[in-house]
């Protein structure tokens, strides 16, 4: 029998406020039970497993990131969508550390595909239309980005940076100062 007021919506939305309270490693069917007050077996109607929550609430991650970078983009070219993209994804780990975890989550391919994963990359192309690269170099700085934006997040996060000046912010803002001067001047292929 299916408990009342529980539907995977739900217990995806609440697994990701709990991803955000105690770390994406600990989401478990089990602890989502244990926050309803319910046996774990009364969710197994909703969710397949751990993977298949972990899953919704990856999906939910790219979906809200992807909303926030939409919102951030629109009307913005050049540097000011490269700051605008930048910010939604440190501002958003910042918010929702879970959440952002969750994202990271590898996603089978054709899961990947009918979620907001492609978005993503689309919102980063669209800002990389402002610096005139063609392929294959746009799919390096789509990397290079991706890399960037990531890893300084994690660090960030992670505590990397608490102990050092200068300020965070100005290391941040300094970071996009240079991606978007590497951008702008974009190097050559090297000789074959």
């Amino acid at each position: 029998m299916v408990r009342a007021g529980l539907t995977t919506e739900r217990l995806v939305q609440a697994g990701a406020e709990l991803a955000d309270e105690v770390g994406f490693d600990q989401v478990t069917v089990s602890a989502l039970a244990r926050r309803f007050g319910v046996k774990a077996a009364s969710l197994y109607s909703h969710v397949k497993n751990s993977h298949d929550l972990k899953t919704g609430i990856a999906l939910l991650a790219l979906e809200e990131l992807a909303d926030r970078g939409a919102a951030a983009l629109a009307g913005r070219a050049g540097k000011d969508a490269l700051v605008a993209l930048a910010d939604v994804y440190r501002d958003y780990a910042r918010e929702h550390p879970g959440r952002y975890a969750a994202a990271q989550l590898r996603l089978d391919p054709a899961t990947a595909a009918a979620g907001a994963g492609v978005r993503h990359a689309q919102m980063t192309r669209a800002v990389l239309r402002g610096y005139d690269l063609t392929e294959p170099d746009q799919t390096h700085a789509v990397r290079l980005l991706g890399s960037v934006f990531h890893g300084y997040v994690s660090l960030e996060l992670g505590g990397g940076f608490s102990h050092s000046a200068p300020d965070t912010e100005q290391t941040w803002s300094r970071i996009l100062d240079a991606l978007d001067a590497l951008l702008t001047n974009w190097p050559p292929p090297p000789a074959p």
